[in-house]
């Protein structure tokens, strides 16, 4: 392996040794490549390089391995096993007649570990690891430091063991607590569709980098992608589109293939498995008021009209939106909802919010008289009506909603959180008032933007946000009690032009680095985030990840 120039040297020449001194040195010209820890990413918030390296790591005796969880032990052995260590080895917790380890890694579960959600402590020394954390997330975290510290030749998977004896790690110790509790990632599976196996490399990909949240956008104008066993034609008739849009927005260009894909209610047990294995709380999002055609496709008394329409072919904003007049639409949308409560068990529930149009409201008598009903003197006030009914139901599950900051139109609902996306101004103003806000402004933190020139990448919906638009941002406020309640921020990926799993990949990394680093410590030194992204570079691709690398070789 070729160690980026810009790091100082870590190849260490060995001579007739294993450890880290001896005394009778025999020449065995052997090279060490250790790790640099500064490549790190995200930064730890406390790092100390003691110097030196731990003794070749063939066997590894695993202390604490029991009080884990079934799910963490299963990654644990799987990780030991693509590194060429013995699965026996990671399998057998304290056991002491087993073959001799040449180190040792302690897993400390110390439910008194007096630190934010996700932190952890990380001591190597000569011979051995001592990894202490207070919950699953925190676990995760420690062991994904500790694999990004393994060097990348021993990540193969055609790894046979012909790099024996075993490779090093750098003495350290890290102290790394997170600066932001919500550190987010969201995929849009609407416009484009994506099967278990990519949504579970994605959550992989997020928690390489310690982000503890996903995102995933489930109902759209587009594709209704989860099932509902009360309203199976959500996804017989919802899930599946005539036919895409493609090229430029401009052009108005359709193919004539039919699409669409759903997940059954396994499929996303599975994945709130996998994501909760990983330390990672996933939110679902069901649209309302808007964005709704394809639910409306399949039962057509859901809008004011009640008239027959196909799923949305292309993109944009649809005039037809769930009536606000109808009972029956809220009786659909709790019995959803529930179902949807049922398979995650997320602290929040996002209802979407946005971009809903009021020009059906305006002309619907069930609307109107809803309006005099309520005493509401606009459509703004409706729709704020229409999200404080879901909230309350959301609520009586003991669940909050969070929204696009749309949702402050009209009146912002009692306990309801902000996702703040047209800019920042949504976000301060809710977070003003007391309510929790997450940023995730377009620019730059829609990664659906182009991210260098756009004569030279794939097809974009617009917009330009660059890896170091992204590595200078900066979600706090000025004001100490408005950052308060400003709990973190996320990344979105919207997929009207990625069609592949490909794609989305291209465009998620490596700017979900540069945001991972930010929301995890903070750190603003670009000289060395961009030299870590160089090794950083490696790790991606070992992990089979379709990164962009403009940063490779353009200038900051």
């Amino acid at each position: 392996m070729k160690w980026p120039h810009q790091f100082p040297t870590y190849f260490v020449l060995v001579i007739g040794c294993s450890a880290l001194s001896c005394q009778s040195p025999q020449v065995t010209d052997s090279v060490i490549d250790i790790v640099d820890p500064t490549s790190l990413i995200p930064a730890p918030s406390e790092l100390h390089v003691v110097g030196g390296f731990t003794g070749p790591v063939n066997h590894l005796m695993v202390h604490g391995f029991d009080a884990c969880t079934e799910a963490s032990q299963s990654w644990i052995a799987t990780w030991f096993a693509d590194l060429g260590l013995s699965e026996q080895l990671a399998n057998r917790g304290e056991q002491k007649t087993m073959v001799k380890a040449s180190s040792h890694l302690w897993l400390d579960n110390d439910q008194d570990f007096a630190a934010k959600e996700g932190s952890y402590d990380l001591h190597i020394e000569v011979d051995g690891v001592a990894l202490r954390f207070g919950d699953q997330q925190g676990l995760m975290n420690g062991l994904q430091t500790l694999r990004q510290l393994t060097p990348t030749d021993f990540w193969s998977e055609d790894f046979n063991g012909s790099l024996q004896p075993g490779f090093h790690w750098p003495l350290l110790q890290i102290t790394d607590r997170p600066l932001h509790a919500y550190r987010g990632m969201h995929l849009d599976v609407c416009r484009h569709f994506f099967d278990v196996s990519f949504i579970k490399k994605y959550l992989d990909n997020l928690a390489f980098h310690k982000f503890n949240r996903f995102h995933w956008h489930l109902t759209e104008d587009q594709g209704w992608r989860i099932a509902i066993e009360a309203y199976p034609l959500l996804t017989d008739v919802g899930a599946w589109r005539e036919a895409s849009q493609i090229g430029p927005y401009s052009d108005q260009r359709f193919d004539s293939t039919t699409y669409g894909g759903f997940y059954s209610q396994d499929d996303i047990r599975e994945v709130v498995a996998y994501a909760t294995s990983l330390g990672i709380e996933v939110i679902p999002e069901i649209e309302l008021p808007g964005h709704s055609r394809a639910a409306i496709a399949a039962y057509p008394w859901l809008s004011c009209q009640s008239e027959s329409l196909p799923v949305a072919t292309g993109w944009g904003v649809f005039e037809d939106v769930y009536c606000a007049g109808k009972d029956s639409v809220f009786d659909f949308l709790t019995t959803v909802l529930d179902e949807v409560m049922d398979l995650f068990p997320s602290k929040v529930i996002h209802i979407g919010g946005d971009e809903s149009p009021k020009a059906r409201w305006e002309t619907c008598a069930a609307c109107q008289q809803r309006m005099v009903a309520e005493g509401l003197d606009n459509e703004h006030q409706l729709q704020s009506y229409f999200i404080q009914r879901i909230e309350k139901h959301v609520n009586q599950r003991g669940r909050d909603i969070i929204g696009w900051d749309e949702i402050l139109e009209g009146g912002l609902a009692p306990n309801a959180k902000v996702m703040s996306w047209r800019g920042e101004k949504g976000g301060l103003a809710a977070a003003s008032m007391g309510h929790e806000v997450v940023m995730t402004p377009g620019k730059p933190l829609y990664f659906d933007h182009y991210q260098s020139d756009p004569s030279q990448e794939p097809h974009a919906i617009g917009g330009h946000n660059s890896l170091w638009d992204v590595y200078a941002y900066q979600p706090l406020s000025n004001d100490s009690s408005v950052s308060a309640f400003i709990i973190g921020a996320q990344g979105n990926v919207w997929t009207e032009y990625m069609e592949t799993p490909e794609h989305v990949e291209y465009m998620v990394q490596p700017r979900a680095s540069a945001l991972a680093e930010i929301l995890w410590s903070g750190a603003r030194d670009s000289a060395t985030f961009d030299q870590a992204l160089q090794y950083h570079a490696q790790r991606m691709d070992q992990l089979h990840w379709n990164q962009a690398t403009h940063h490779l070789h353009e200038a900051h």
